[in-house]
């Protein structure tokens, strides 16, 4: 029986129309990702799974293995890294204040930018079809390759070594960043904003759910007097509103800028 390495060179055999065949991503793209997070890769078909996004099997369906467990074992392991961080470092905050900045820290959209740092995006396998131009899919493709990468580094190089990529890639940034600080409830926002002008309450369409069961694309629009003002595509329903009201806002804010 093949190997994932061995199937995974087959299959690239078949790319002569990619940017890179098979034995130029085992050689080349691997030992890129290795330099680039200067972190030593001992399994690289572990890797190769977590970079491989479950839309990619769309294109060959042989290629059976995505990185869907590895994603969730990540997430695991970078709540436990953020939550031990932050404990050690505000002794003196209680668990509301904790728990709010993890969240901001481990979010989707955290997740996404650290990816852009380690320019993630380049060496993920997914199905571009699967996008249809939509920035919110990429955005979640990196953020679910991110946490699936967490994964197999604790695999490949245990406990610590994840930690310390967490640190690096998530939680220094995000902390410098100061986005941990920002209130992200865009929901309540919009809401504040209509009881404060003293007009109608937001209303939440679902416009379309698109893809299989198991990754489902859902795409919201929030109408103020039925008028739409703004959209958003999310895992879920919640995710979508949150970005759609986010939009909202932007509307909002620049449309009363403009009539200043």
């Amino acid at each position: 029986m093949k190997s994932l390495f061995d199937r995974l060179k087959s299959l690239f055999k078949k790319q002569r129309d990619e940017d890179f065949s098979g034995q130029d991503f085992i050689t080349h793209n691997i030992n890129a990702l290795s330099d680039k997070l200067e972190l030593a890769i001992f399994s690289q078909e572990l890797f190769i799974k977590a970079l491989t996004h479950r839309s990619y099997i769309d294109l060959y369906p042989e290629f059976n293995k995505t990185n869907e467990r590895l994603e969730f074992l990540g997430d695991a392991v970078l709540d436990l890294a953020v939550s031990e961080f932050l404990f050690k470092k505000y002794p003196d905050k209680d668990e509301g204040y904790l728990t709010k900045t993890r969240s901001h820290l481990v979010d989707k959209a955290a997740l996404a930018e650290a990816a852009d740092r380690m320019d993630l995006k380049q060496f993920i396998f997914y199905n571009k079809k699967f996008l249809k131009g939509s920035e919110g899919g990429i955005n979640t493709i990196k953020a679910d390759a991110c946490e699936a990468l967490i994964g197999a580094i604790y695999f490949d190089q245990g406990l610590e070594a994840s930690k310390s990529f967490v640190h690096k890639w998530i939680i220094v940034p995000g902390l410098k960043s100061g986005n941990i600080y920002q209130d992200k409830n865009f929901k309540g926002q919009l809401l504040e904003y209509t009881h404060s002008h003293k007009i109608e309450n937001p209303v939440y369409r679902l416009l379309k759910e698109e893809g299989p069961q198991h990754n489902k694309i859902f795409t919201v629009e929030v109408l103020i007097h039925g008028q739409a003002m703004g959209s958003g595509e999310g895992k879920n329903k919640k995710s979508a509103e949150q970005l759609a009201a986010k939009a909202a806002l932007i509307k909002l804010n620049s449309l009363q800028t403009n009539t200043k």
